[in-house]
């Protein structure tokens, strides 16, 4: 009998010694997993050599003499390189815009048309590619005209190939250009289907869409901005050039959907640019938003920047049908 009521003693301790230690499980705070930083925060800008390790096409030996970084205005650009801006994986939409600052192809206005944009697209969750592309220089280059839109087009490459590594959709890749750099956009969306550069992969190398801030567009004496065209084609261009690079003639049912703002009150790049290339746009029946300012300047230095910069924003992420014809 004594030996039954040892084993019944201990048993009881076993069950509320089990009891006791689940309990002091259930009760002890439920352990945390710390949060992906590449999930709330963007990932660390990256500057690439736009070519990578290869050669850059037209070019002639010369040493870099590039200047202005630290200002924010680079000038004597020889050696094309690419900056790679992405959201938060928490607000990426999987659109991405490949950047052109202007500078009237004298200067790269850097830090506030490239920098800053795209700080301000990646907190929207765009990915930004800003292009230091080259000057324009018969020092550096065979053919000065063509430089640029072959830096253009390589970029447009550079993202397209990188897009599935970057979870980015690689339908969704547009060209944003301000001034200038909105005429290299604007040459990049009406001159895509002639590779300038190896392109060994047919890589598309046509913007989806395309946002052109107080760009200059024509090269036609009336309204174009002379010290582009000069920096551009020379002093003298031909007759042939002029019409070229001319981008209200060259665009055609296949240019992509297009965003154009403009400042009536512009001094230095005439509203008459985005007024032609948006007539253009419409003969051609491509999608085409335009906002023209009556006041703003060249810059938009008398707009608040979130009054401009949000429109392009919801234009880019509204669904894909309403750009479509």
């Amino acid at each position: 009998m004594r030996n039954r009521l040892q084993i019944l003693t201990a048993i009881g301790l076993m069950v509320f010694t089990a009891a006791a230690i689940a309990a002091q499980k259930n009760s002890s705070p439920a352990k945390t997993t710390a949060p992906d930083p590449a999930w709330v925060f963007p990932p660390k800008m990256q500057t690439v050599r736009l070519y990578g390790d290869g050669p850059i096409p037209n070019s002639k030996p010369v040493a870099d003499e590039e200047t202005g970084a630290d200002k924010g205005w680079i000038q004597k650009v020889s050696q094309p390189s690419i900056q790679v801006y992405l959201p938060a994986k928490a607000k990426a939409t999987g659109a991405s815009v490949v950047i052109f600052p202007g500078g009237a192809y004298w200067g790269l206005t850097f830090d506030y048309e490239g920098v800053q944009q795209a700080n301000y697209f990646v907190d929207n969750g765009i990915a930004a590619f800003v292009v230091k592309y080259r000057l324009p220089n018969d020092a550096w280059m065979n053919d000065k005209s063509i430089g640029p839109l072959q830096d253009a087009q390589q970029a447009m490459k550079f993202v397209r190939e990188h897009a599935q590594q970057w979870n980015l959709d690689a339908k969704r890749v547009g060209a944003v250009g301000f001034s200038a750099g909105g005429h290299l956009a604007a040459t990049l969306a009406t001159h895509w289907d002639k590779a300038l550069i190896a392109n060994p992969n047919n890589t598309n190398l046509r913007p989806d869409f395309l946002v052109l801030v107080y760009p200059v567009i024509s090269m036609n004496d009336t309204v174009t901005h002379l010290d582009s065209r000069k920096a551009l084609l020379g002093e003298k261009p031909s007759k042939k050039n002029i019409q070229f690079f001319s981008n209200e003639l060259r665009a055609n049912a296949q240019t992509p959907p297009t965003l154009l703002l403009h400042a009536a009150d512009d001094k230095l790049v005439d509203v008459k640019n985005s007024l032609l290339f948006l007539e253009a746009l419409k003969n051609a029946s491509v999608p085409v938003e335009a906002h023209i300012f009556a006041q703003g300047d060249h810059g938009f230095i008398l707009l608040p920047r979130e009054r401009w910069q949000s429109l392009i924003v919801q234009w880019i992420i509204k669904p894909a049908t309403q750009h479509s014809p």
